[in-house]
């Protein structure tokens, strides 16, 4: 335990890091530094002595895959995507009263690291939140009461630590293979084109396409979860034909199955069948599962079936893949979580999509259930309610704050799920 009067601790004393860089350095060179140092969580931005700003690993990732192919990388300052109000404490503030102020901030602003300045407001160095609270347990050891508050405080900054710790190393390995599979391609078609070899032009140019589409999707991804996060998923209502979207979907399927021995069939009526709802969000519904489906399914077939009711659809995924545990259900639809490691893992993705979907589903007013037998199979069950009182094009904002806290509070289970998209 830290020396202290009257055993009072003061975060002076705790400070982990004093890395810091002007606010007009190149947000290049700032992502240099993060990916060569795995150790490195945040960075100050200073000006002169005083701090202007803070960057934290997670933020900085997400805004940087947020903007990719725009101008940001190559050229602008890191202060543009800078949190430029971070929570800064005097290096003489008393640990409980430092814990407290870290702790009350909202849901979307908890993150480990606090800028701790002097008495003249000079830049001194980072703070990590969950070293605070191991020493405040330590000081308070005496006290059974206060020490289990104290755990407690640090078993949930540890639950952030790791599910963002996990997800990046998710998404960095998702991205990494598209990435450099795209400048891979790209070389070889220069020297393809430089030796006058058009015939390789267009296998390669297939590959590019094929990264390509497989980087858009990741990314995709990760943006519909951040829009989901602050409430800004809007719902678009119109008038479809849901049966011909299906078959469009079935279409999509068999080109993602490849050269596997995997049938795809459909079972629905063959005139139109029209609802009311959002397209672009019931088709990506349908493709999430049907990817899902054409991933993990190596030979047999993959079997969409549709049916209406009174008030709405239901519509079925069946595959005869892997399948899944029955201890695993439970964390299907929970966020990054898959079986494997990211390092050894065999099957790609983020642990985003089954998420995704269920919170699409969730903005449609729709439910999903699914049922698996591990080593025979697995079946998503989808209800849509069809809006019929509703004017094509009608638009509604969604509000969903909770799923950020939920995953404050632990629902978010990390270890992995065979099916996570």
């Amino acid at each position: 335990m830290i020396p202290s009067q009257d055993n009072i601790l003061y975060v002076g004393k705790l400070i982990t890091s004093t890395d810091c860089v002007p606010p007009s350095t190149a947000v290049r060179y700032v992502t240099d530094k993060f990916f060569n140092s795995a150790q490195m969580d945040a960075v100050a931005l200073v000006e002169g002595k005083e701090p202007v700003g803070l960057v934290t690993r997670p933020k900085f990732l997400f805004t940087l895959f947020r903007r990719y192919g725009f101008e940001l990388y190559e050229r602008k300052p890191i202060i543009t995507i800078a949190d430029i109000e971070p929570l800064m404490i005097y290096e003489g503030e008393m640990l409980d009263a430092a814990i407290n102020k870290a702790l009350d901030r909202p849901a979307r602003d908890i993150y480990d690291e606090v800028i701790v300045v002097d008495d003249n407001w000079h830049y001194k160095g980072l703070l990590s939140v969950k070293q605070m609270i191991i020493q405040q347990s330590n000081a308070l050891a005496n006290s059974i009461v206060q020490k289990k508050m104290a755990s407690e405080r640090a078993k949930e900054l540890e639950k952030i630590n790791k599910i963002k710790s996990q997800f990046i190393a998710h998404v960095t390995h998702e991205l990494r293979s598209p990435v450099n599979a795209i400048i891979g391609l790209s070389e070889l078609m220069r020297i393809s084109c430089e030796k006058g070899y058009v015939d390789q032009l267009k296998d390669r140019l297939s590959l590019l396409m094929s990264s390509a589409t497989n980087l858009r999707a990741i990314i995709t991804n990760i943006l519909d979860l951040s829009k989901i996060e602050v409430g800004k998923m809007e719902v678009i209502y119109e008038r479809f034909d849901i049966a011909a979207m299906l078959h469009e979907v079935a279409e999509t399927t068999r080109v993602l199955i490849g050269g596997k021995p995997v049938g795809v069939e459909v079972t629905a009526q063959d005139s139109p069948i029209f609802i009311v709802s959002d397209p672009v969000k019931v088709r990506q519904i349908l493709i999430n599962l049907t990817s899902n489906a054409a991933k993990f399914t190596d030979r047999g077939k993959i079997i969409l079936t549709l049916s209406t009711g009174n008030s709405g659809i239901k519509i079925t995924v069946s595959d005869t893949g892997i399948g899944i545990k029955e201890d695993d259900l439970n964390k299907l639809f929970k966020a990054f979580t898959q079986l494997e490691d990211a390092k050894t893992k065999r099957y790609e993705g983020t642990g985003l999509g089954l998420t995704i979907t269920k919170n699409l589903l969730d903005l449609l007013g729709g439910k999903i259930s699914v049922s698996s037998k591990f080593g025979e199979g697995t079946t998503f069950e989808v209800y849509l309610p069809n809006r019929k009182g509703d004017n094509s094009g009608h638009t509604l904002s969604s509000n969903i704050t909770k799923f950020m806290n939920n995953r404050l509070k632990g629902e978010c289970t990390q270890g992995g799920i065979y099916g996570k998209d």
